[in-house]
């Protein structure tokens, strides 16, 4: 029978959970894998586009998927 010990740094508020080894080290590997993803960094024109997007959201200036389909005159 395993024998586990839990460090006494350990609070009890705090959760602990068990898992096997082999479930950690797909998780480590993916959390490598999401800290190596590059992410998206805006240009300022990037940035401007976006807020002029968002500010027309706000005014109800957009268009549905529905009216963009039709007007470019795809069917389902």
């Amino acid at each position: 029978m395993p024998t586990i010990t839990i460090p006494k740094e350990i609070k009890k508020s705090e959760d602990l959970v068990a898992v096997p080894r082999r479930t950690y080290e797909e998780f480590l590997a993916w959390q490598r894998k999401i800290k190596s993803a590059r992410t998206y960094t805006p240009t300022a024109a990037g940035k401007k586009a976006l807020a002029r997007a968002r500010k027309n959201l706000v005014q109800g200036k957009f268009m549905t998927i529905e009216e963009l389909r039709h007007g470019l005159g795809i069917k389902d």
